[in-house]
């Protein structure tokens, strides 16, 4: 019967007899039963030619994709059946009609619509998943390359069910290929690294389909990418448009992958990372792992590159047992990548990292025992990180770093080692913020909660320190960037000096501050005789002096050089070089205020002082002498002919027009002294002494109250709030105070000098004035009341009748009140009560 029905002509069979036929044709043999099948297998097996070698029939192959089209229920019966005779190629290694199938398969999933893709594309996966377990390279590249393509098709619907395991497992171990043959080799580690690139852009934008974010993923996927950037240069050239290499393929697929996260995968990328950096130890050296994390940083969206710095800080955190290489490798990479993400760290974010990074110093110092070099180095790295941190905000986010940094430094007054080396290690911190600092007002850059506690270190025991806190005040106060001229300490001129007019509000912040600081800076010079100490602190006092010298600042600065000179002369526990010496620094700094403000008597005088000293003693003048080297064998302080005079000073000032009394009354500095202001007079000289009057002598009071610096920093101190700054900011200037000075001074002098018949003239047009205004007013209401009183007398009288006697006489004294007689009102005063 089967052998009847083989001869018949081809018809078209239902769908249930498709069995039936399919076991018809397997048992014919005249080749004729091929008409039986169904359509679509019929025009599958006509794409094949009879000699694989000729390829695809391309004629028959547009047959089945315009049947595919028309009848889009058949594509998974034609995937399918595809997929059994590429399995049944694949098993007798009939590789030519396999690559046959594949293309074939790529072609119908190019001609279908997004709307039936699903239908054919697990067809589709099973036919790559076949050639992938296969051993032959050439298939795997096919297969992967089919993959990639239809990766690159977006689909509407969505696929619940499709999962993609097999594939990031098959395309990272391809990413390890290891053949003999180079070329080879680099092909299949190409199509690895293209194929994960596919699951990535397949999986990555469908939330429906498996998490490639997971912890098994991306433990596969990352690590097969840093193996690839690590077996050659990662670097692109910029005429090359499309990676051509693994290396460069793998960096360009790690940053796709990166700029996919979103805020909770980032982590998932970063995790492996870090493992795989740990496991193949490539720390050390770290040229691939700062390479690596700069790729992670600039791929990274914006507003999660924080995360990158808290996430490598949390694993210095737990490598903290490690080597002092590996760390400070650690720390250098954070370091390298820590300023990209400064732009995108504002408040409780910026010092968070600031706070974590000052917790693994303090961690180290702590913990330095042995390996000193090595855990200075990453101490440094920390610090570098740290003022790389700070040098991408804004300045008054620095200001806040700073202000931070200072609160966490040990008090002064601990003095074990461990305590002065963190506070050498924090105050090197505090400096490398300071660098990246660009001053433009004192009084936003010395805050009183920052200047207090750094003038407290000014005042510390160990030298280290004191030149750290001096080379922060240098990198604050230095405006116009002459801190490397005044490194050298000289009596000659700078020539390339910037010197500019001192603003209002640097004059205001002298005032207020300006002695702690001249304060501080005494009492650290007159410790030792250290060159460096010396040379910073004249470092420091001279800048000071360039930036706020002016007429109204140079008596205190003059009470300052006195005041060094005078500790040279007096004090009796400092060496003769060390008294040497500050008689060289006060000459020097008295020639450089001179210079700077322009007085020409004052520039002579100490040019005169100069040459007298370099005549008889020299060793009064530039260079310092250090201890260790020899001096003269007579070192004689005691010239007072060749020291600064402080009459002379004072005259030199009178004779430029400027205020003297100061120089001349003011206290001198002195050591010892916490509260300079309570021992010294006001900036502002008040003539207190040729004031004799009531008015003159409470003025003075008010004035001292309102211009003396100890005053104004104690109300700020107590009473730090709006209020207490607008009070200061509205105070009057040095020129307003001059005036409302001489003006009080010329009504005192008025009222005790002037004649009293003077007094009196001069108060009459005022009194003439009020006088006449007075007299307008009751004029207006003597005669609103003459009217309502005649208004009344005339009711009166049309109520009797007539005109009789007593009315009359009544009317008379109603009249009588305006015209009759004077109110007493308008008598004026005699002139005996006059003033």
């Amino acid at each position: 019967m089967s052998m009847i029905k083989c001869c018949f002509e081809p018809l078209e069979m239902p769908e249930f007899l498709d069995s039936f036929v399919k076991k018809c044709t397997e048992g014919c043999c005249c080749g004729c039963c091929s008409a039986l099948r169904p359509r679509y297998k019929r025009l599958v097996d006509n794409i094949f030619p009879a000699n694989p070698e000729d390829g695809l029939v391309k004629s028959n192959m547009e047959k089945l994709t315009f049947y595919s089209l028309r009848s889009p229920e058949k594509l998974d019966r034609i995937g399918e059946y595809l997929y059994q005779r590429a399995s049944k190629d694949i098993y007798r290694k009939r590789y030519k009609f396999v690559e046959i199938a594949m293309e074939a398969m790529d072609l119908l999933l190019m001609a279908c619509h997004a709307q039936i893709l699903n239908l054919f594309v697990e067809s589709f996966l099973r036919m790559v998943q076949k050639l992938l377990e296969d051993t032959n390279p050439t298939l795997q590249i096919m297969a992967t390359n089919s993959f990639v393509r239809f990766a690159n098709i977006e689909e509407d619907t969505p696929s619940y069910h499709r999962r993609y395991d097999f594939f990031i497992s098959k395309f990272s171990s391809m990413c390890y290929g290891n053949n003999d043959d180079v070329e080879l080799r680099d092909s299949i580690r190409m199509a690895g690294i293209k194929g994960l690139q596919g699951v990535i852009r397949k999986t990555v934008s469908d939330d429906l389909v498996a998490n490639i974010w997971e912890k098994q993923h991306m433990e596969k996927i990352v690590p097969s990418l840093l193996f690839n950037m690590q077996s050659g240069p990662s670097k692109s050239t910029d005429t090359e448009t499309t990676p051509s290499t693994p290396p460069l393929l793998a960096e360009a697929v790690l940053r796709e992958l990166v700029s996919r996260a979103s805020f909770g995968h980032i982590k998932s990328v970063l995790k492996p990372l870090l493992t795989h950096l740990d496991q193949h130890k490539l720390w050390v050296p770290n040229r691939f792992a700062i390479d690596t994390f700069r790729i992670v940083m600039i791929s990274i969206q914006p507003q999660y590159s924080y995360t990158v710095v808290e996430t490598l800080m949390s694993h210095l955190d737990q490598n903290l047992t490690s080597s002092p290489k590996t760390r400070t490798s650690l720390a250098v990479v954070l370091s390298k990548i820590i300023a990209i993400a400064a732009g995108e760290s504002v408040g409780p974010s910026a010092l968070d990292i600031i706070n974590n990074l000052l917790m693994h110093l303090k961690t180290s110092v702590s913990t330095q025992h042995e390996s000193a070099s090595e855990e200075t180095q990453y101490q440094e790295a920390l610090i570098n990180a740290l003022g790389e941190f700070a040098n991408h905000h804004p300045d008054y986010q620095k200001i806040e770093i700073m202000l931070f940094i200072m609160n966490t430094v040990p008090d002064p007054s601990n003095k074990s080692r461990g305590d002065q080396l963190l506070q050498n290690i924090l105050l090197k911190s505090l400096l490398k913020v300071g660098t990246q600092y660009r001053t433009v007002s004192f009084e936003k850059a010395f805050p009183l909660s920052f200047l207090q506690p750094l003038l407290k270190m000014a005042r510390a025991g160990s030298i280290p320190i004191r030149i750290i806190v001096m080379q922060i005040f240098q990198q604050l106060l230095d405006r116009h960037q002459n801190q490397h001229l005044l490194n050298v300490i000289s009596v000659n001129n700078y020539p390339t000096l910037t010197i500019e007019q001192a603003s209002r509000s640097d004059i205001l912040f002298t005032h207020k501050y300006g002695s702690n600081i001249l304060q501080a800076i005494i009492e650290s010079m007159s410790q030792e005789n250290h060159l460096e100490v010396l040379k910073s602190s004249y470092n420091t006092i001279a800048l000071v002096i360039v930036e706020m010298a002016c007429g109204e600042t140079v008596q205190e600065f003059l009470l300052f050089i006195l005041g060094l000179q005078q500790v040279a002369v007096t004090e009796v526990e400092l060496s003769p070089k060390h008294r040497c010496n500050l008689h060289s620094i006060a000459i020097s700094l008295l020639i450089l205020l001179a210079r700077c403000t322009a007085i020409g008597t004052l520039v002579e005088y100490a040019e005169k002082l100069i040459e007298a000293r370099r005549e008889e003693a020299s060793y009064l003048l530039p260079p310092l002498m250090d201890n260790d080297k020899s001096a003269p064998s007579t070192l004689n302080t005691n010239l007072p002919h060749l020291l600064i005079d402080k009459l002379a000073a004072a005259e030199c000032l009178q004779q430029a027009g400027l205020e003297s009394n100061r120089v001349q009354t003011g206290t001198l500095y002195a050591l010892n002294q916490t509260d300079i202001s309570a021992h010294r007079h006001s900036w502002v000289d008040t003539h207190s002494t040729v004031r004799n009057s009531v008015v003159d002598s409470s003025y003075n009071e008010i004035e001292s109250v309102s211009s003396s610096p100890g005053v104004q920093k104690r109300s700020l101190a107590s009473e730090y709030n709006f209020e207490s700054m607008k009070r200061v900011l509205a105070e009057p200037t040095e020129a307003t105070k001059r005036e409302a000075r001489e003006k009080q001074m010329q009504i005192g002098r008025a009222f005790r000098e002037t004649a009293f018949e003077d007094l009196v003239r001069r108060t009459e047009p005022k009194h003439d004035v009020i006088q006449n205004k007075l007299n307008e007013i009751f004029t207006a209401l003597s005669a609103e009341r003459q009217i309502s009183c005649g208004i009344q007398a005339g009711s009166l009288l049309g109520a009797n009748g007539g005109l009789n006697g007593p009315l009359i006489d009544g009317g008379k004294q109603l009249g009588g009140v305006g015209g009759g007689q004077r109110p007493i009102y308008e008598n004026n005063f005699p002139e005996l009560f006059f003033y």
